[in-house]
């Protein structure tokens, strides 16, 4: 049986701090605590070779913060299935969705032995919603949809968020993947979803992935905008579509202009 998150002992035997690992190196980039030399090292290693990749990290966050509330607000979604939810860090998605409407149930979803022992912090709720946690791997959609059901209503509309996760699926199979799970999600369900690309920083970008992929296990592959932008196939893009985040639905109190940078989102309406 797997460790559950009542288990954190046993979570951690599963750890291995010597190689840098995604969730962590991006928690040191964000400010956190939950990260180790080998991931600082890799960290400050990539920050060499571009410097806006600790500011993208922060961009990501800010961009899940502005999509759950826009869905949450403006558009009436009250259930959020979160893949690949990373380590809990300020704005989770059960914390802005319920902000705005009590009521939400947010399903969490991660095969990282460390979210599982900080996965305390993503079961909090108000008393009118409900939060949940999947130990569940983005390549098995059947798992997840079959899990989630468990608090999700699957015959109400719910948002899929993907932030940051399908560049560790090179091939096609992730357009299936996402295909998928859209598909098992009623008309009124959303997409969120962000993705890195080299389309703004080009060749540092490219050294950047280079060197991960030279000292981590779980590689990652760029995507074109274009390429991007499939993902959304069937769907109805919400304005302003496919782009950079900073430039998706910035907030107004922001001071100066939003910058591009090479991770792009978007959301997306199930008709």
């Amino acid at each position: 049986m797997p460790p559950t998150p009542q288990d954190p002992s046993a979570v951690d035997r599963l750890l291995d701090t010597g190689e840098p690992h995604s969730a962590r190196v991006y928690d040191y980039w964000l400010g956190g605590k939950d990260h180790y030399p080998a991931d600082r090292a890799m960290g400050d290693q990539i920050l060499s070779v571009l410097p806006m990749i600790g500011e993208m990290a922060l961009q990501n966050r800010a961009f899940l913060r502005r999509a759950v509330h826009y869905l949450a607000a403006e558009r009436g979604i009250r259930q959020f299935l979160d893949v690949g939810t990373g380590l809990p860090t300020a704005n989770n998605t059960h914390e802005v969705a319920q902000a705005a409407a009590p009521e939400s149930r947010v399903v969490y979803v991660d095969n990282d032995p460390l979210v599982l022992t900080h996965a305390r912090a993503l079961l909090t709720s108000t008393p009118e919603g409900r939060t949940d946690y999947v130990e569940a791997d983005l390549r098995d959609p059947d798992t997840i949809l079959r899990e989630a059901s468990r608090t999700l209503d699957f015959d109400r509309p719910v948002a899929l968020t993907l932030l940051g996760v399908l560049f560790h699926i090179p091939d096609d199979s992730a357009y299936e993947i996402v295909a998928r799970l859209m598909d098992a999600l009623p008309p009124g369900s959303h997409l969120v979803v962000t993705h890195a690309t080299n389309a703004v920083t080009g060749e540092a970008m490219d050294e950047a992935v280079r060197q991960w992929n030279a000292s981590s296990s779980a590689p990652i592959s760029l995507r074109t905008p274009e390429q991007f932008a499939r993902f959304l196939d069937g769907l109805e893009p919400v304005e302003p579509g496919v782009v950079s985040i900073p430039l998706w639905r910035p907030d107004r109190g922001e001071v100066g202009e939003p910058r591009e940078m090479d991770e792009f989102g978007a959301v997306a309406r199930k008709p």
